[in-house]
């Protein structure tokens, strides 16, 4: 799916083709201020394994940028990924005269394609000051100021480049609305979602058309799973219980049923909040019970039982090489989870990409988990590799420079 935002309203024309030789296919797409000049389209016939390049015009304006296919399934073809999140949050804004340090760093790995883990931008925070660009000192409550906070980081040159030539996957945490919030109980979800429906090139099934959830394949080696944790989730002040979800009854499901029937040999889930790092200030927002100290409390409001029985049914089917990605706590962690004697998982943790620092806190004794690697205190991103069925993670700094390498094998 091309995604692309016109110079004004009217037709926006595609040209892509095979990188190197092929014949050229075009398409079009009309986009008109009743969505603020976005449109996608979808493309067709394309080859796997494949790398593309495009130009799109609108208007006399032009563009180019690349992207790679998938492999078949069956495929064993290594792949390279990137994932991160937190973009605007504390008043870490686009700097004044230069784009974001990070977002070069990323564009310079060529990976096949970017999972961006939510807080693509920081609808309840203002960007301001002297050291910034302005345009952003604002909190958004109308669709069109949401749609407003996503085109002033859309005019980062760094991230307009690292989009143009990367497959991304995005997905929101609360940010993209509001702090914390529980979509039901949230009134200004609906606007929230829509403008990131608007901003990122995803297209939810037509009798779905509000869904975010998903997933995606990369030949035999991996398969992804984007949850959505905010659209169907109880009120995080509820006490945690068999009734709390964070999921809701068909997402769980469908990940459960997903996951179990994947034949990929690395099942990878992302999840916006972490599994084992207490947040939330008057109420838990992640998914632990866990106190600042990292032990479970009775009586506490997180989403743990949801949580647990989500684990517990992975381990007595069998899951195994289960890794989740997240990002939201604004530091970087490699960890081990051994919830039980005889079954283990692996949770990364990177960011944030631009947003105030965070630091790594006590984890949730509950999962048992133990610390690869922790840093807090400076912008990352993570880099997965998966070659030869061993998969690789790197966290990297907002230079592009190596922090830690660690790699692991298929159990």
């Amino acid at each position: 799916m091309l995604w692309i935002r016109g110079v004004t309203d009217g037709a926006v024309a595609f040209e892509y083709a095979p990188a190197g030789d092929g014949p050229t296919a075009t398409v079009s797409v009309r986009v008109t201020g009743a969505d603020d000049r976005t449109g996608k389209v979808m493309l067709s016939g394309l080859r796997p394994a494949m790398r593309y390049t495009y130009r799109a015009r609108s208007r006399g304006a032009e563009v180019a940028g690349e992207f790679v296919t998938a492999p078949p399934d069956d495929s064993p073809a290594p792949v390279r990924f990137l994932w991160s999140g937190d973009l605007g949050g504390g008043g870490v804004c686009r700097p004044r005269g230069a784009g974001h340090r990070i977002f070069e760093a990323m564009a310079r790995q060529r990976p096949d394609f970017f999972l961006f883990v939510g807080d693509t931008m920081y609808a309840d925070h203002r960007c301001r000051g002297p050291e910034v660009e302005p345009g952003a000192d604002f909190v958004a409550t109308t669709l069109a100021g949401f749609r407003a906070k996503y085109r002033y980081h859309r005019a980062d040159p760094a991230l307009g480049k690292l989009l143009s030539q990367t497959s991304v996957s995005a997905i929101w945490d609360d940010h993209e609305v509001r702090n914390d919030f529980a979509g039901p109980h949230e009134p200004l979800m609906p606007v929230g979602r829509q403008a990131f429906l608007d901003y990122w090139p995803l297209l939810p099934p037509t009798t779905e058309p509000t869904r975010l959830y998903r997933k995606l394949r990369w030949g035999r080696l991996l398969e992804v799973f984007i949850l959505d944790t905010r659209q169907y989730r109880s009120a995080n002040r509820e006490l945690d219980g068999p009734a709390k979800t964070m999921l809701g009854g068909e997402q769980r499901r469908w990940l459960i049923d997903g996951v179990t029937a994947s034949t990929a040999v690395w099942k990878v889930i992302v999840t916006s909040v972490s599994l084992s790092v207490p947040t939330g200030r008057t109420h838990r927002d992640s998914w632990s019970n866990a106190s600042v100290w990292g032990v479970p409390e009775e009586n506490s409001t997180g989403f743990a039982v949801e949580r647990d029985m989500i684990l517990r049914t992975f381990r007595q089917r069998g899951i195994r090489n289960l890794v989740f990605l997240t990002a939201d706590v604004h530091h970087a962690e490699l960890i081990r989870h051994h919830p039980t004697a005889e079954y283990s998982f692996h949770e990364f943790i990177a960011g944030p990409l631009a947003a105030s620092h965070g630091r790594p806190r006590p984890l949730d004794a509950a999962l048992n988990p133990r610390t690869l690697f922790a840093r807090g205190g400076l912008n990352t991103f993570g880099e997965i590799s998966i070659e030869g069925t061993l998969f690789t993670v790197r966290i990297l700094d907002e230079n592009g420079s190596g922090l830690f390498t660690h790699t692991i094998g298929p159990d």
